[in-house]
């Protein structure tokens, strides 16, 4: 009988771990290694604010609950 090894799945949205070395390699090739830093600082800190932005959204068009309208009790009674 043969046994079936598994290697663990490491991939993250289908690309394993030398396609994203090699995306590393090209990256510090186009950026320099000083400017990397400052780049994922950037994206980062843009993720942060499209959340915070998508989060305000999605309370705005939350239904919010009314209040009872006040009785004017300057109307004249019949």
């Amino acid at each position: 009988m043969e046994t079936l090894t598994t290697v663990p799945q490491l991939a993250v949205f289908g690309i394993g771990v030398p396609e994203l070395l090699l995306i590393f390699g090209v990256l510090i090739l186009l950026f320099g290694a000083t400017k990397l830093p400052s780049l994922a600082k950037g994206l980062g800190q843009s993720i942060k604010e499209f959340k915070k932005a998508s989060q305000e959204t999605s309370e705005d068009e939350a239904p919010k609950p009314t209040a009872a309208a006040p009785k004017d009790s300057n109307s004249p009674s019949a």
